[in-house]
């Protein structure tokens, strides 16, 4: 949907937009905004909007800190929960230097980076659909989230027992509203967990409207007296939340993964991308899963992926084939979770797909069998590796791995690497409840 000047000033006046929200995406995934009054529209659609980048998570340094707001008329919406005083309009922006190169650190134009390589190698489109999952809870009497879920239902269950129904169901009007088609929403396994899925979409498109799902969810689960989270494993005991990616490569508006004749009408590319995955995953895993907490949910018995292997029937490998042929023919990868810069996240797994694909790489052979009973003699005989234990060891692993660290280029690997050492060390040196409870009456 592609909006002109003329277009969306004719809108603003239309729907009484009063302020607008030039939004962009730091190193952590977070976003951010510099709102500005309407007066100043024609400055920002000239890309003269400044800001300081020093005060940004992984942006620059403070000598060095005037950056541009270009934005993007492609992502313009009206945020339909705003004032009807007067709404609040929004655009996604790139980041440019003050010379009017773009910024390397700014993870939009990363993946466009990526995407422009893809392109080199004769591929039109990376089509994503994602299943962001998250948790609703209570909020406290002063408006602080608390751990008292909303509901105690589980998967596909209504109301009732579903208490997050009627907030779910406004979210997804508000979404639809802002123009998403959204697929389905439910109920997740644990009690508490939700899923809204919306259509794919390419690329850069799927990871703003991931950032905008994120900002919808949780500004009108605040309108119900709940808290939105998508960390990835809130509660001990139950599942966490994922955001399964799917992925699919075009090339002249065919899917390249589908070949009719192919085994499991799979593509020769399909395998290739698929032992591109395989082949980086372990290394890749620190950005598709960048938290402290994101490792809690990739243990064995709760729905999550913790080793790597494939299969085209089996819900417990790293990577899945779905049913669906033809145009929806695709790849998904059931490791990642929503606390991922999605910009990042996409960037890697794309790099590491497009590494299959450029050196012809072949797939080890599929795991049908449920892996969580299997031996650790018998994962090794099926060449089953293990993903990391703990952010550190996969920060170490990412570390090693040239064409991951390429597809981050040198200004986001540097700023993650620093930042998410810092954050494990902070967990390494804090003493936990756990910790007490185990030790100070034993000691």
């Amino acid at each position: 949907m592609g909006y002109t000047r003329e277009e969306i000033e004719k809108k603003i006046k239309e729907e009484n937009v009063r302020f607008i929200r030039l939004q962009f995406t730091d190193l952590l995934g977070t976003i951010k905004n510099v709102e500005i009054p309407l007066s100043q529209l024609d400055k920002a659609l000239d890309n003269k909007m400044m800001f300081d980048g020093s005060s940004i998570e992984g942006f620059v340094r403070i000598e060095e800190s005037d950056m541009y707001l270009y934005p993007d008329l492609d992502t313009f919406v009206v945020f339909p929960w705003t004032s009807e005083k007067g709404k609040v309009a929004r655009f996604i922006c790139d980041i440019y230097n003050p010379d009017g190169t773009p910024f390397e650190g700014c993870p939009r134009y990363n993946l466009k980076r990526n995407l422009e390589k893809m392109e080199e190698l004769g591929f039109d489109a990376f089509n994503i659909g994602t299943e962001p999952e998250f948790f609703l809870f209570k909020l406290d009497e002063k408006g602080d989230p608390s751990l008292e879920l909303n509901d105690h239902g589980g998967y596909f269950d209504l109301a009732p027992t579903d208490l997050g129904e009627n907030c779910r169901r406004d979210i997804v009007l508000e979404l639809e509203e802002m123009g998403f088609e959204i697929e389905a929403s439910h109920h997740e396994v644990a009690p508490g967990q939700h899923e809204i899925d919306f259509k794919y979409s390419d690329a850069v498109k799927h990871a703003d409207d991931i950032q905008t799902f994120k900002l919808v969810v949780k500004t009108i689960a605040r309108k119900h007296n709940l808290h939105a989270t998508f960390m990835p494993k809130p509660l001990f005991g139950v599942n966490g939340s994922g955001m399964h990616v799917n992925m699919s490569l075009f090339k002249n508006g065919e899917n390249a993964f589908f070949d009719p004749s192919g085994d499991l009408q799979l593509s020769k590319t399909a395998f290739q991308f698929i032992a591109g995955i395989m082949k980086h995953s372990t290394d890749f895993t620190a950005v598709t899963n960048p938290t402290v907490n994101s490792y809690k949910r990739l243990v064995p018995g709760y729905e999550a992926p913790s080793y790597v292997a494939w299969s085209a029937s089996n819900r417990s490998p790293l990577l899945r084939i779905p049913n669906s042929r033809g145009l929806s023919t695709r790849v998904e990868v059931r490791s990642v979770d929503p606390a991922a810069n999605p910009y990042m996240a996409l960037s890697v797994l794309l790099a590491a797909g497009l590494d299959g694909v450029k050196n012809n790489l072949t797939p080890p052979p599929a795991v049908d069998r449920n892996i969580y009973v299997m031996t650790k003699e018998e994962r090794e005989e099926n060449q089953i590796l293990d993903l990391p234990a703990t952010l550190m060891d996969a920060l170490s692993l990412l570390t090693k791995n040239e064409v991951i660290v390429e597809s981050l280029g040198d200004h986001l690997f540097e700023h993650f690497i620093e930042a998410k050492e810092i954050e494990w060390d902070m967990f390494r040196t804090t003493v936990h409840p756990w910790e007490r409870e185990q030790y100070l009456s034993m000691y």
